[in-house]
């Protein structure tokens, strides 16, 4: 194998495309696949690469320092695209220490082994850090963040996110470690789990169910196709210069409201239902705590450096995604039920 490439987080929603891509388009790359199988991790989102020869899947906690160091020597990995996270606001609101555990130790146990391994000698290494555009803080009517914002968290998941932005950062300045750091706009597509707003809305009026939305759905935000993402992910990994950052946006701002009145718009005509049905079950909560008001990424930069740009809008990404979650039920079962759970022991009990 040319390079042996650790990616974490990889059975994830963003996650598995990245290691689906690398492993399709990169058959002399080892891919290394690190998640520890929370409830966001689900091996069933690669069930398609999973025999592939380049392509190894290694259940284990970035927060063990002893098993990065020991996995870090085993593989002598040539470079790490780094997307294991605790990601979703309402639970760091909830339980914020896992943030804390997940996003900073974690991140420093993989950059002190990675800088370990690789002690100085950097010829063809890369550390690649994903993190999200929640750490610039909120946005007003108008602007949007480049890469130069001043970082302002408001949340125990973004501060965890700005946190171990930090910390590779000072590793690229103080050790002179490879690396790069991505910040991406909210996700949308196949495979991404319930709790988020999209699949969410889509399997409760699938079943019927209330659409809470916080406050009045005024909130704003990017979207961004995954499948967009993982080739952004793939760009940079290649191309991108040491120590930069990028930004990754979908150029495609919708206010939460909006957004919903549009996936019940098209799941109505998908389901053969009235007009207007599933906005009826729509239901207005409380708002969420320290909820920002508005993102809106500006990747000018990834454009014209890097040649990168979405390849979908959000009116065909949302058609594409609506048809995998209707075409891939037992996948959103065995989800929701927590099924899918017990397909790591089932495959891998007896290697």
């Amino acid at each position: 194998m040319q390079k042996t490439i650790l990616i974490t987080g990889g059975a994830g929603f963003i996650g598995s495309h990245v290691v689906r891509l690398f492993v399709n388009n990169y058959p002399d790359y080892k891919i290394v696949n690190l998640d520890k199988l929370t409830y966001a991790g689900n091996l069933a989102n690669l069930t398609d690469v999973e025999h592939a020869p380049n392509y190894e899947f290694v259940k284990g906690d970035i927060v063990d320092a002893d098993f990065i160091q020991e996995l870090f020597q085993k593989y002598r990995f040539d470079g790490v695209i780094h997307l294991a996270a605790e990601s979703h606001v309402d639970r760091s609101i909830e339980g914020p220490m896992d943030f804390i555990m997940t996003n900073i130790v974690g991140t420093g146990n993989l950059l002190n082994a990675a800088r370990e391994l690789w002690n100085g000698n950097y010829d063809g290494k890369l550390f690649y850090h994903i993190s999200t555009d929640e750490v610039y803080g909120s946005l007003g009517e108008t602007g949007m963040f480049v890469e130069t914002t001043p970082y302002d968290p408001r949340s125990p998941y973004s501060a965890s996110k700005a946190s171990s932005d930090h910390l590779v950062r000072a590793y690229f300045h103080t050790y002179n470690l490879p690396v790069v750091i991505s910040n991406c706009s909210n996700n949308y597509g196949s495979h991404q789990f319930p709790e988020k707003l999209i699949p969410l809305f889509i399997n409760n009026i699938k079943n019927n169910k209330p659409l809470p939305v916080y406050g009045k759905g005024e909130n704003i935000r990017d979207w961004l196709w995954v499948n967009d993402h993982a080739r952004a992910i793939d760009v940079i990994y290649h191309s991108g210069e040491i120590g930069e950052t990028y930004n990754i946006g979908g150029h495609n701002e919708w206010k939460n409201i909006d957004l919903i009145k549009e996936i019940c718009k098209v799941m109505d005509e998908k389901l053969g239902r009235e007009p207007g049905t599933s906005e009826q079950l729509i239901t207005y909560v409380t708002d969420r705590a320290g909820h920002d008001m508005r993102y809106a990424i500006d990747a000018t930069k990834l454009k014209q450096e890097l040649g990168w740009e979405p390849s979908l809008q959000f009116e065909e990404g949302i058609r594409n995604t609506i048809d995998w979650y209707l075409n891939n039920e037992d996948w959103l079962t065995n989800v929701t039920s927590g099924a899918y759970q017990h397909y790591y022991e089932k495959q891998y009990a007896d290697r």
